[in-house]
């Protein structure tokens, strides 16, 4: 590597640093004023609130990489070559007969690295986190109770419903479960205290443990039911395993789709979404088909968002940093944009979910080609 390009790169890392650290101090801030009172009575016994806090917004901190990493790296990169072609160091090089292509090179190559980190942070850390990511500073009470977004298992027919879900511990509250015909031979509903999604196991299949279960009140002398061959309500009666209260209700709805879906689509790897679509109890719809072709596209959409920006400060009368973080927000804001309303248009089927996904491309793709004659000149 010359010494033109560790110059020029540590600039690069210097100003994404700068404006990585300023957007998410901004963020944490913000954050923070809104949820300090959660987080300081969960702080009381928790080993106190800079912990608490740490270790709440480090795991945080994924996501928030994950949605800004083009920004960050289209406007260190402009802000870079902006400075650099201010002081004339760009023209010295150029009079030695240097491309703007070749200078701007370690740049190119920076990008393409954290672009495969940011998609690192996405198919591999943020599904470890998943769980903890799907609950806010209110839901760090341990019996905080949110929301249920009743769903239907197509598989059985079941309507899953509740009280609430406790996303701490991960159970439903008050669990109220509508039972089909065919499943109705002790009442159309089963309704418990607690219930708890398991997976599956020797002596089960995937699904809900019900606890304290009040509807019927004699479940433990009842027989399972059954669907053609398959248990889908299994009773004490049947299972050895289950206590006098308590019953397994089968299902692959999990939990994440009861408590309004985050934690299972948002923050799942893509090999993990295309194997959802594959589960015979739950319909996604097209907004996660819309989802995984993004995510297939999205590196190739962070380097066109690099290859858009960097010809705009490499123009003959850019030299001005203003000029330059003015362009990188117009140029983001008009990019992003067009991809939300193509997403938009396949989550609502207007268009199909792959083509929602690459119209961007097929869009700017044109566009960077006839802007990027500063490159080679």
């Amino acid at each position: 590597m010359l010494t033109m390009d560790r110059y020029l790169l540590r600039q690069f890392l210097w100003v994404l640093f700068i404006l990585l650290t300023s957007f998410l101090g901004l963020y944490i801030v913000g954050d923070m004023v809104n949820n300090f009172d959660e987080l300081a009575s969960h702080a009381v016994k928790h080993g106190g609130l800079i912990r608490v806090v740490s270790s709440y917004y480090a795991q945080r901190a994924l996501p928030f990489l994950d949605i800004t990493s083009s920004l960050l790296i289209v406007m260190s990169a402009m802000f870079t070559v902006a400075a650099f072609r201010r002081h004339n160091e760009m023209t010295a090089l150029q009079a030695a007969g240097i491309s703007k292509g070749r200078i701007v090179r370690p740049i190119l190559l920076a990008g393409i690295l954290i672009t495969l980190v940011a998609t690192a942070n996405r198919e591999l850390l943020i599904p470890r986190f998943r769980q903890q990511l799907s609950y806010n500073a209110q839901d760090l009470a341990s019996e905080h109770v949110r929301d249920i977004r009743p769903v239907y298992d197509n598989q059985t027919d079941i309507l899953l419903s509740g009280q609430g879900v406790i996303l701490r511990s991960r159970e439903i509250d008050r669990p109220t479960f509508f039972l089909p015909r065919g499943l109705d031979h002790y009442g159309r509903q089963l309704t418990a205290q607690r219930a708890s999604y398991q997976a599956a196991d020797a002596n089960h299949a995937a699904g809900y443990l019900l606890t304290g279960v009040h509807q019927p009140a004699d479940i433990a002398q009842q027989p399972s039911l059954k669907l053609g061959q398959q248990a889908v309500v299994i009773t004490p009666h049947d299972a050895e395993w289950l206590q006098e209260k308590e019953c397994f209700v089968v299902s692959q709805v999990d939990f994440d789709q009861l408590s309004g879906g985050r934690g299972g689509k948002k923050y799942a790897s893509t090999w993990e979404l295309i194997s959802a679509l594959r589960n015979p109890s739950l319909d996604y719809g097209s907004g996660v088909r819309v989802q995984i072709h993004s995510r297939l596209v999205q590196p190739f959409m962070d380097m066109l968002l690099l290859m858009l920006g960097l010809p705009l400060v490499l123009s003959r009368d850019n030299r001005n940093p203003l000029l330059a973080a003015s362009l990188s927000v117009l140029v983001v804001g008009m990019f992003m944009g067009i991809t939300m309303g193509c997403h938009y248009l396949g989550e609502n089927l207007t268009i199909s979910p792959a083509l929602a996904a690459w119209i961007p491309l097929l869009i700017f793709v044109p566009v960077a080609a006839a802007l990027g004659e500063p490159l080679w000149e």
